[in-house]
């Protein structure tokens, strides 16, 4: 990977080392220039009218689409523009026909939009279970065959964890689901950005992310259905066939779940963020990132009274690292991360209060998160900083 040519493309870089994707990732000019060029020089609704815009923007709509569901090997399934990860998850609980007595299960690593969706069912008499991962994140395959039962709808958990940076085995979960006639949904706002993924091979129902966690626009987001099988959250323009005094037909594909304008220069630009990525290869992506995970962990593990979360091995975690120093609160340290170093991090609960009070971490934790033009400088500045921290203690 050329590392300088990769971080010309991305002029925060010159004064910051950010190291705040697990929240959000920064956008290549490529992805702005195609957004600007929509709103420039094609401005234009999609899938309505025949104009010359129109069919130019209706084009780049659909291509946007078409390079997501190949990015994701989804080819088969139905790809449906989100606003986020939140927006996909709730559109399948909304879209679920639930009945009483059903039940879902899911795990306490989950963030709070995979798990606020499925507690707030209990209001319709679905039933919520929980399994509790092992102190460094993982969860035994097993526990899912243990407490899946014939009453269970729905499995939905997340992909890699957005605290402590493990993967979950969700392809052997799947094949534990099938089995029970149960489907899953998998949050995978932070695996897409920096792994292959192919979502047949891992066999799931219904696979969620956003897209400005991988280099795309804020405000997008995908929901992706093996079966396009729920009830759409939504009804307007654009969503159906035809419309008569008394009767209306659902459109085909993923426009019955697109009720509305969409952002279509959000889409435009997602579709150039896959295109960027897959310049770059997830492969190498996915092993650089794995080349400064290390650096960063065996770093951190060197510094007195800093503590580690999730599991220090390469083989199944992303490069999502939480920390804290002992006796100074998380933003207290990711603050000073900022002001002394520029290096920005994020610091807090990270969204996943139920996971925090499982581990008993009060305040949350200092989080790093690394993705592809991140530099073993930057590693080393984040460590030296945090060092010249536990010495002024």
């Amino acid at each position: 990977m050329d590392i300088k040519n990769i971080r010309n493309d991305f002029p925060l870089l010159k004064d910051l080392a950010y190291m705040d994707n697990a929240a959000t990732s920064l956008s290549p000019e490529t992805v702005i220039y195609a957004m600007n060029e929509f709103e420039r020089h094609y401005r234009s609704n999609v899938g309505r009218g025949v104009h010359r815009l129109t069919t130019v923007s209706t084009q780049r709509y659909w291509d946007a689409h078409r390079k997501v569901a190949e990015f994701i090997g989804g080819e088969n399934g139905t790809t449906v523009l989100t606003r986020n990860t939140t927006e996909a998850v709730n559109m399948v609980a909304c879209g679920i026909k639930w009945q009483s007595g059903d039940r879902v299960v899911s795990t306490l690593l989950e963030h709070h939009s995979n798990f606020l969706p499925w507690m707030k069912l209990g209001e319709r008499g679905v039933d919520l279970a929980l399994i509790e991962p092992n102190p460094d994140g993982s969860i035994d395959p097993g526990a899912f065959e243990s407490i899946i039962d014939d009453n269970t709808r729905l499995v939905a958990l997340t992909h890699a964890s957005n605290v402590l940076g493990n993967v979950l085995s969700v392809k052997e979960i799947a094949s534990i689901c099938q089995e029970h006639g149960a489907k899953l949904l998998v949050d995978a706002a932070q695996s897409v950005p920096h792994m292959p993924i192919d979502v047949e091979d891992i066999g799931c129902d219904y696979f969620c992310f956003s897209g400005h966690k991988m280099l795309g626009p804020t405000g997008t987001g995908i929901l992706w259905m093996k079966d396009a099988d729920i009830d759409p959250l939504l009804l307007g323009g654009g969503a159906i066939e035809s419309v008569s005094r008394d009767k209306y037909t659902l459109a085909k594909g993923y426009q019955r779940y697109e009720a509305g304008t969409p952002n279509i220069a959000g889409m435009i630009g997602l579709g150039y963020a896959v295109d960027y990525l897959e310049r770059q290869g997830m492969a190498r992506i996915e092993n650089y990132e794995k080349k400064l995970t290390r650096r960063l962990i065996s770093g951190l593990e060197e510094i007195e009274d800093v503590h580690i979360y999730g599991p220090l091995e390469m083989d199944q975690r992303i490069g999502v690292v939480s920390f804290n120093m002992e006796g100074i609160h998380p933003h207290e340290v990711s603050h000073i991360l900022d002001e002394a170093s520029g290096v920005i991090t994020r610091s807090g609960e990270h969204c996943c209060q139920p996971l925090m009070e499982y581990m008993g971490l009060q305040n949350g934790t200092v989080r790093a998160s690394v993705y592809l033009y991140n530099t073993e400088e930057e590693i080393d500045l984040l460590l030296d900083t945090v060092e010249e921290i536990t010495r002024r203690l």
